[in-house]
Formats: C-alpha cells, structure tokens, sequence
C-alpha cells in the first residue's frame, strides 16, 4: 500500500491530543533582538507519543489511511536518527502494527538517542549502508514485497511522512495556530522532507510561512510547492516561498557553529532544548531573519518547536560541545 491521495472519506488517527500549546519566549526574544512579546514558541515537542514531535501530527493521517487499507506492519525509512522513524515505530506501538525501519547506515555503528528508542519501541530495522534516500525507498518496497508474499499486509510511510496526505496535519496546525494567534505574521519551521512546511503554507499563505533548510533534500523549495499544489489543487511555485538556506552548513547532520550558538541561547533563556539538526538550524535561521530585518521587532513571530529532542543525544558532536560549556 502506498500513501494515498485525500478523499473525503480519509480517516485520521488519534494520536495524541490537541491543540498543543502556544507559550510567550520574553527573553529569548530580547536575546536575539525581538520585543519581548513578539516571540512564541508553538510546542509540537510536547505531543506524548514516543517522545513528542512533528511527525506525530503527518501520522495521525497516514497510518489512518493505512489501517483502512487494513495493514498489520508498517515500513518507513530514514537516517539512523530518524525523528521520523522513532515515531513510525511507537504509532505502530499504540496501534498494535508491526515496524519494519530501513536505516541508512551499520547495525552497531551507534546505539544512542532515537535508534535506543526504536529498541525501546520493539521495531525491526533493515541497515543500508551509504545507500541514498532513492536507493533506501527501493529497499522498503522490496521489503513490502517479501512481507505481501509471506502473508502480510504492509503499508509503505513516505520518507519523513512528507506526502499530501500528510501534510494535512500541518494544515491542522495552521488552523490551531490562527485560533490561538490571530494576529500571526510569521511562524518560522525547519524544512526538512517539506511536509510540515507545505500544510502550513497550504493554511496559512506562503508570506506568513519562513522555512529554514535543513539539509534534508536537494531542492526544497520545489519539494514543498509540489506538495502544497497537490494538498491545495492551487498552483503554488517556489519563487512564492520563503526559504532560508544559509543553515545547512556542510550538510545535512553537521553541527555548524551558528546551530551551537542556537542550541545555547535557547536553553539559557527559557529552559527549552532544541536538536542539532532541525530545530536548532532552524533557530538559527530565524536569527538571521532577525538580523537581516526579514523577520521584524513588533510583529507576532511563532517559532514551531518541532521536536527532536532524541536526536541531541545521537549527535556524538552535539554531545561534546554541550558538555564542554559546563562551568
């Protein structure tokens, strides 16, 4: 089964309850050159399943598809640290379905933050290698196939839970966020496989959405419009995005210094903690925004706290500059 397109009759999922909170950030938001009532910080983190995160809001609609369909094991792929995949398994978890991950990398090259939690959760992974996101695709699908024959439903979950579908959970969002700050003129995302950006543009307009890339996929701003024209059937093109790629450092997974600086102020601030891949760049990134006057004092600004968390303690180089900063 392969993720389908929304009909009426699509059904989500509950995994966790909603809406999440908005909370005020004052000195977080004098620290990096904000008024201090400008700047709140959207908590998608704080979602109870599997340890909280953006993927939960994709999956309530997918693995409801998928159950329609009447699948009994789900297969995701992702990076060894997958956000995503960590909670592909504890939907299926909740939900009594199988997991099946297809990680990039080697069993046993690193046993911490979400790959500890996937053990946790109960998953069975498939290592590839140095394979790429395209060649690990083709791998779940091989995967699927072995499963169907021997019996099985499998239901595929696009890389990220980035599809239409998907993306409608972000959409949802938008719709929270409109209720709980009408005056919204900036909510700031990491853009990773673009669902997350894509339901937020696709409710709230591509001016009041800034996304900033993570190094996940190699034309963002393409990978959201095609995802909101099909969300939407309104024609969305990337010049009518706004993304910063001033993050992405040397890559997908590196630590750049001005993702450090992010991951500090934040803590020292309000007590809140970001990961070195998502939400740290896109801290970052707002920080910049700030700085170039794209994103100005005296407007409602909404950081989304998109999760991750895990992820702080698989980055063996996150770890080491963190402990490093203590007294």
């Amino acid at each position: 089964m392969h993720d389908r397109r929304m009909t009426s009759e699509s059904r989500r999922v509950r995994l966790a309850s909603w809406p999440t909170p908005l909370e005020p950030a004052p000195r977080l938001a004098r620290a990096i050159g904000l008024g201090e009532d400008d700047l709140w910080l959207k908590r998608d983190d704080l979602v109870g399943l599997g340890g909280g995160g953006n993927k939960v809001r994709k999956l309530e609609w997918i693995v409801g598809a998928a159950l329609d369909d009447g699948a009994d094991v789900l297969i995701t792929t992702g990076a060894a640290q997958s956000n995503h995949a960590r909670l592909t398994a504890a939907a299926g978890a909740r939900l009594g379905l199988d997991v099946v991950l297809v990680l990039g990398g080697q069993a046993g090259a690193a046993s911490s933050g979400n790959l500890a939690l996937d053990g946790l959760l109960g998953v069975r992974v498939v290592w590839t290698g140095a394979a790429d996101p395209g060649e690990r695709s083709a791998i779940a699908e091989e995967v699927a196939a072995e499963l169907t024959r021997s019996g099985r439903r499998p239901a595929v979950v696009p890389f990220g839970g980035s599809s239409a579908l998907g993306a409608r959970g972000y959409q949802d969002c938008a719709a929270e966020l409109l209720a709980q700050a009408p005056d919204l003129r900036t909510v700031v995302t990491p853009l990773g496989s673009g669902g997350t950006m894509a339901g937020l543009v696709a409710g709230l307009g591509a001016e009041r959405v800034l996304g900033v890339h993570v190094g996940a996929v190699g034309e963002p701003a393409r990978t959201v419009t095609d995802l909101v024209t099909e969300l939407t059937g309104a024609d969305c093109r990337p010049g009518d995005l706004r993304v910063r790629l001033d993050q992405v450092g040397d890559g997908y997974g590196t630590l750049p210094e001005p993702v450090v600086a992010a991951l500090s102020t934040a803590a020292r601030s309000e007590g809140v903690v970001l990961d070195p891949v998502y939400t740290g760049r896109a801290l970052a990134g707002l920080i910049g925004a700030v700085a170039s006057g794209e994103v100005q004092r005296g407007e409602r600004t909404v950081f989304l706290h998109s999760g991750g968390l895990p992820g702080l303690f698989g980055s063996a180089a996150a770890v080491r500059r963190a402990e490093a900063m203590l007294g």
